[in-house]
Parts: structure tokens; sequence; C-alpha cells
């Protein structure tokens, strides 16, 4: 009879575990940036996870640069393809719905200096470059700080550019 109470006991504990594993956190940009630049896996899909159990403004082109950028990360080539066709489709498709968005040109800069030549993904670079520094002083200071980052080792984006 003593041992209904310690397994009702377990039950609840892991249970009330199980919970405090599962707190809904909240998209941050600077998180965002900070996972982007890491490259590790493990970050990555949790950012998708966050990304797909909330509805933020801009959703699609965050998954879409997350996704490209896994697909960089990933072993399997026809892993990679697929991860960047799904991404592409995303960050492109939400380029279409907000074309004077800077921060989504940002993200495919980012993602069109660092692919590799096979994929093809590398003809708006100049245009993208030319939204961030007409938009930089309108994005919100923590893109802007990502940009500033970005560009340190970037051979398109120059900071003094972004600064006139």
């Amino acid at each position: 009879m003593k041992i209904i109470p310690i397994i009702v006991l377990l039950c609840m504990i892991t249970w009330l575990a199980g919970r405090s594993q599962n707190v809904h956190h909240k998209f941050y940009k600077s998180t965002y940036y900070s996972i982007m630049s890491s490259g590790r896996i493990k970050k990555i899909n949790a950012e998708l996870n966050l990304l797909n159990s909330d509805s933020i403004t801009g959703k699609e082109a965050y998954e879409g640069a997350l996704l490209m950028r896994k697909a960089g990360l990933v072993k399997l080539p026809t892993e990679k393809l697929k991860l960047f066709k799904v991404g592409r489709i995303k960050l492109e498709t939400s380029l279409l719905t907000d074309s004077t968005n800077g921060e989504y040109h940002f993200l495919r800069l980012m993602i069109q200096e660092n692919a590799p030549k096979i994929v093809k993904y590398h003809n708006d670079l100049e245009i993208d470059k030319l939204y961030i520094e007409k938009s930089f002083k309108s994005l919100s200071p923590v893109v802007q700080n990502a940009i500033i980052n970005y560009s340190k080792n970037s051979k398109i984006l120059n900071s003094s550019d972004l600064i006139r």
C-alpha cells in the first residue's frame, strides 16, 4: 500500500519536469542573429521549433534563412539540397510579399554571400546591398547591430557605407 503514494509522487514529479521543459520561449531577433552566426545545428533546430510554434511578423523569412543556414551544416547532400530549396522558397516568398524590407534583404545577402556556387544563389547581392544601405537607419537597433557585425567579415557590405 505504501508503494502507490510513491508512484503517484514520481508521476507528478515527472509531469512537472516535462512541463518546465516545454515553457514557451519568445522570439528575440538578437538571439536569432546570434544563432545564425553560431552555425550550431542544435540551436538552429531549437530556433526553428520556436518559429514554428509562434506567430511573428516575418516568420517565413526567418525560417527560410535558418533552413538555408542549416543546409550548409548537415552531412547528406540530398538533405542539404532539400533544406536549401525549402528555405529559398520561404525567403523569396517573403521578399515578393515585402520587397522593400531591408531586413529580408539582409537575410538573403548573408545566405547568398556564403552559399556554394553550385546552388546558383548569388544574383541579387548588389540589389540587397543597396536595399540594406538605403534602409539601414530605419531598421531596429538589433538588426543594425547584426548588420554591422556581419559587415566586419563581409566582402559585399562595408560598415562605412551604412552610416552615410
